[in-house]
């Protein structure tokens, strides 16, 4: 929409927007933000940027390097769909005020640098990802932990749980539920009434066209109590990792807006499906896709070896692409989720997938199927392209692909084929061994490495395990 920095302060001038706001994403993955008054904005803010205290954003420097400079970049805004006062929204870049350079543990600046990285190896000059994030919508969650008690407390209207629900109680005290609940694993694409927010997504859907995120379809997913999908078209790896933070907010805000609650963590369901963000991934060069050829599948000598390289490297990647304790609690075998390291043309438990709906070679791709979307998207599919440039570059083959139905196979066949880190600490670990492909061009550095890993195992797998589980009161109490 916007080319330069000049467009934008025409725009603000004759649409008379109010306010700026300027955001950014903090080392985990969470959008931040601050407001300026629009007569704060002027050209010089875009060359030299905006002063800001970094130092309590998650997983930056310490307070004794805490200046930090917000530079926002043009081709990003869009007005904001939810504040009362016409805001334009900018997303900035991070860099450092002392040397001016672009901050090593700003995760835009990090898909950046993969970028460039992509071009300055000559395989291809764009990388286009297209992930496919699931949510749940919910209509009231609670939870909370001290010293002495834990709980968590979930609850839908579309919920199988509430069959049996009073509800909707009117004047005379009578109950009307309607009896169109979802079954549990029965939530893929039933029409209204069962299918209760249909209104509420197309709503979504059309606020993202509206701010510039194209969406290919929005649909209800497979779990009961409203879990959903929305699937945004291709783009280069920055630009998705912007379109993925403007999906996340309209999409809560949205949701907000009619009483319900949104989530994009992993598994808060038990006893039925997780959500997932399956990553379509292809490259290209000269506008041509490199994908595409005439091997397995329809793929390119190419494809395979960056197929190699995410296999390869795919126990270090999930600490990244899956990088929650609740993250496991989705990828745990025998329950179809896509924890087999293969590739295969159509077996959906195979962690690669090549699509085969169309023989358009600039449809060729491929689908990494673990990622989930508590990930940071900048992080996440930076990593996923580093792993498949290296497979590339070392041509990694990736060996015969897994076309046989995993259940018709037995457990010594089974155990041939590699699995997913069962748990957060095992796919630190894997980082923790695997991670030079990382560090090629400079994409991701070792200070970046080993915060990623401190971070995540003080703040998730250490809290974790310090604290007593609810079930394990219904397993252990009576020892």
């Amino acid at each position: 929409m916007f080319k330069n920095a000049k467009e934008i302060l025409e725009f603000v001038k004759k649409e008379g927007v109010q306010a700026v706001d300027l955001r950014f994403m903090d080392f985990p993955g969470i959008w931040q933000h601050f407001t300026i008054p629009t007569h704060e904005l002027d050209a010089s803010v875009f060359e030299d940027g905006l002063g800001f205290d970094g130092s309590s954003i998650r997983g930056w420097k310490a307070i004794n390097e805490s200046d930090m400079l917000v530079k926002p970049v043009a081709e990003t805004a869009f007005v904001d769909p939810f504040f009362v006062h016409k805001t334009l929204v900018l997303v900035c870049n991070i860099c450092d005020p002392i040397t001016g350079e672009d901050y090593t543990r700003d995760p835009r600046n990090i898909a950046r640098k993969a970028e460039a990285y992509l071009a300055s190896t000559g395989i291809g000059d764009t990388a286009f990802f297209g992930p496919e994030a699931e949510f749940f919508i919910f209509d009231d969650v609670r939870f909370d932990q001290d010293q002495h008690s834990a709980f968590y407390f979930i609850d839908s209207s579309e919920g199988d749980w509430n069959s049996g629900r009073k509800e909707n109680i009117d004047a005379s005290g009578l109950s009307h539920n309607d009896g169109s609940k979802i079954r549990y694993k029965e939530g893929y694409f039933p029409v209204p009434p069962a299918d209760s927010q249909q209104d509420m997504r197309s709503e979504m859907m059309l606020l993202l066209e509206q701010i510039g995120v194209q969406i290919e379809r929005q649909h209800h997913e497979v779990a009961t109590a409203g879990q959903a999908e929305i699937d945004m078209r291709y783009a280069s790896l920055v630009a998705m990792g912007d379109m993925m933070l403007k999906f996340k907010y309209v999409i809560k805000n949205v949701a907000k807006k009619y009483g319900k609650t949104v989530t994009f963590m992993p598994k808060p369901l038990f006893k039925d499906n997780g959500s997932g963000m399956h990553v379509h991934m292809s490259i290209w060069k000269k506008g041509q896709p490199l994908f595409a050829g005439d091997g397995y599948a329809g793929l390119s000598e190419m494809a395979l070896y960056a197929i190699g390289g995410l296999l390869k490297h795919a126990p270090a990647l999930l600490a990244i692409c899956n990088p929650t304790t609740n993250s496991y609690k989705r990828l745990v075998p025998g329950f179809e989720a896509p924890v087999n390291l293969a590739y295969s043309s159509r077996n959906r438990s195979a962690s690669i997938r090549i699509p085969m709906y169309s023989n358009n070679p600039k449809t060729k791709r491929i689908e990494f199927r673990c990622p989930d979307p508590s990930c940071n998207p900048y992080l996440a599919m930076s990593a996923m392209l580093m792993a498949a440039i290296d497979g590339i570059q070392n041509k990694i083959h990736p060996g015969a692909p897994l076309d046989r139905d995993i259940y018709d196979m037995s457990p010594e066949e089974l155990s041939t084929v590699p699995h997913t880190p069962g748990s957060l600490r095992e796919a630190l670990e894997a980082l923790r061994a695997d991670h030079q492909f990382l560090l090629k061009g400079d994409v991701f550095t070792q200070d970046v490495i080993d915060t990623w890993i401190s971070y995540k195992m003080d703040n998730d797998v250490n809290a974790m395990a310090l604290r007593p589980h609810p079930w394990e009161f219904k397993l252990y109490y009576d020892v």
